[in-house]
Parts: structure tokens; C-alpha cells; sequence
């Protein structure tokens, strides 16, 4: 412990520029309820990169993330914290396959996720974040099919660190992580994850389809587009047995924004649902905003079923 630099000698690791004054400097006189836990969490970033207190700083840090407004740039700027962050990650690479991985190192893993989702949800870190490719490390946890808890628990935490990038619309975190193949492993975990799990892989989806440039990405080609339209399919069958009404809504808005795109609205025309269609989940949708969003659906579903009849008629007036 004495050979540790102190916190006011954190040096840039990763995010390049100088790094940032100690967080207590900011803090103003007359709070030293606030100074004493900005001291912690810049002694618990501290310990992070030395493995004999890693374990009980990964699990302090993740529990007390909210409360430290300026962790993200701490862990960022600190001198091998995200190294060490990583370590943490790849040290479990070797319990994937065959899946051994235990319920304590999970956990630890998952506390090191959940301190990456807070640097990927921090505007002065996410693109440093993205730059860096860190999601790249997450990748091979959302490809395990394994459905014991210490695996659902890693998928769920990695696909939290994803929902984090692009919870905040921005063309460029959606343009890295299309060219990185995340449609494939969100749509692996919308089939064979836990509903928790599934909610967010198709929230991440949503929010793909939601930019322009990810709309354009998965309908450029009938195999993007049906590979989406399947499993949406898949999940709205499954619904019918185990209801679930927010996953229900994301489904719906991903729909939506697929049929406000002209060539997929038409093949929407074949490949919707009937449950959609025939009020089967009326039941399950409280929600006000749902059921617009299901109505503007099969409205816009319909218009092209109106268009579809209309020419039909024309072509056997003038073929007539």
C-alpha cells in the first residue's frame, strides 16, 4: 500500500490529454460528507490495480457507482485502470467453452462490466470508450449459449454495457457497432436468453432501427431483414405462452420502425404476426403508448395491403 501514487497523480491510461484534478479540488468547502466519499472512490480506483484488492474494490465501486457522479472519468484517466478492467475480462475467456464458468467469478466479471457501463454512459468518456473498441471484449460473452445463472448474469450485464452506448441517439456509436456485427449476437440472445436478457438485446436492436443509418444497415438485404423479421416472429409465438408487456412494447416499436421503411412495410404484409393483428395480446397492453404504436403499425401495414388491391384493380381495368 505504500508504493501506491496518490490520487492526485492519476495519469491518462487510455483518454490521452492531461489528466483530470483530484475530485476533491471541485468539491467547494463545507462538505465534507462529499469529500470523504470522493476520497473513497479515488482510493478504491486505486486499488483496482493491485490484484489483492481488486476483488473487494470491483464489488465496492459497482455497488456505489451512482453515488460517485465522476467515476467514469476517474476510472478512465487513472493509470491502468481500464488495463486492469480488461484483465478482468479476458481472465475468463478459458470458462466459455466448454462453459465452466462459477457463480463467484461471474460476479466478479459482472462487477467489472457494470464499472465499463458506467464509462460507456458518460459523455466525456463514451466515445474514448468506443474508440478504444472495448465493446470488442464483451462480444464473446454475448456468444455463449449457455442458460445457467453465472452465464445469463454475464450476458445480461455485457448487453447493459451495449444498452448504455446507445441509449443516447448518436450516429456514430451505431455506425461502430453495426460494423462490428452486434445484429447477430443481440438476435442470438432475443432467442435463447431469459426475458430480462431478451428485453435488452431487442432494446438495443430497437435503437439501431431507430437511426436512419441502422434502418438502411438491416434492410439492404432480404437476409438482414429476415433474420430480424424471424426472430421478432419467434419471440411474439413465445409471448403467447409467457406474456411479458415491455418486451412486448419493444418488439411492437421494432416493428413499427421496420414498416416505416417502404420495401419492408410490403414484406411486413406477409410476414407479420397474426397475434399482432388479431388482438390476442389486448390484454397485455396498458400502456398507452404500445397500443399507438401497434395501431400505426397495422395502419401502415394496411395502407400497403390498400395500394396492393388498388393496383390489382387498375391492372384488371386496363387489362380489361
Amino acid at each position: 500500500m505504500s508504493n501506491l501514487p496518490q490520487p492526485h497523480c492519476l495519469a491518462p491510461a487510455f483518454g490521452g490529454g492531461p489528466a483530470p484534478p483530484p475530485l476533491s479540488s471541485a468539491a467547494g468547502g463545507g462538505q465534507p460528507v462529499r469529500d470523504r466519499k470522493i476520497a473513497s472512490a479515488e482510493q478504491l480506483v486505486l486499488d483496482l490495480c493491485e490484484p489483492d484488492l481488486r476483488e473487494n474494490a470491483l464489488g465496492e465501486l459497482s455497488k456505489k457507482r451512482e453515488i460517485f457522479q465522476d467515476l467514469a472519468p476517474l476510472l478512465w484517466n487513472a493509470y491502468g485502470t481500464i488495463a486492469a478492467l480488461l484483465q478482468e475480462i479476458v481472465s475468463i475467456y478459458p470458462f466459455l467453452s466448454p462453459p465452466t464458468l462459477s457463480p463467484g467469478a461471474s460476479n466478479r466479471v459482472c462487477n467489472a462490466l457494470a464499472l465499463l457501463q458506467c464509462v460507456a454512459s458518460h459523455p466525456d468518456t463514451r466515445i474514448l470508450f468506443l474508440n478504444a473498441h472495448i465493446p470488442l471484449y464483451l462480444y464473446p460473452f454475448l456468444n455463449t449459449t449457455s442458460k445457467t445463472k453465472p452465464f445469463e448474469y454475464l450476458r445480461l450485464t455485457s448487453l447493459g454495457v451495449i444498452g448504455a452506448l446507445v441509449k443516447v441517439d448518436d450516429t456514430e456509436v451505431i455506425s461502430f457497432l453495426l460494423q462490428t456485427e452486434i445484429i447477430p449476437l443481440c438476435l442470438r440472445t432475443m432467442e435463447m436468453g431469459s426475458e430480462l436478457s431478451k428485453t435488452v438485446a431487442t432494446f438495443i436492436v430497437q435503437k439501431i432501427l431507430l437511426d436512419d443509418v441502422g434502418l438502411r444497415y438491416i434492410c439492404a438485404t432480404a437476409e438482414r431483414f429476415y433474420a430480424v423479421g424471424q426472430v421478432l416472429g419467434s419471440m411474439v409465438t413465445s409471448l403467447a405462452e409467457q406474456p411479458s408487456a415491455r418486451l412486448l412494447k419493444h418488439i411492437i416499436r421494432c416493428y413499427l420502425r421496420l414498416s416505416e421503411h417502404p420495401r419492408a412495410c410490403g414484406s411486413l404484409n406477409n410476414c407479420l404476426p397474426n397475434m399482432l393483428k388479431d388482438g390476442s395480446f389486448n390484454n397485455y397492453i396498458d400502456d398507452p403508448t404500445t397500443r399507438h404504436w401497434l395501431q400505426q403499425l397495422l395502419h401502415n401495414v394496411g395502407g400497403i395491403n390498400r395500394v396492393a388491391n388498388l393496383q390489382g384493380g387498375l391492372d384488371h381495368i386496363i387489362g380489361s
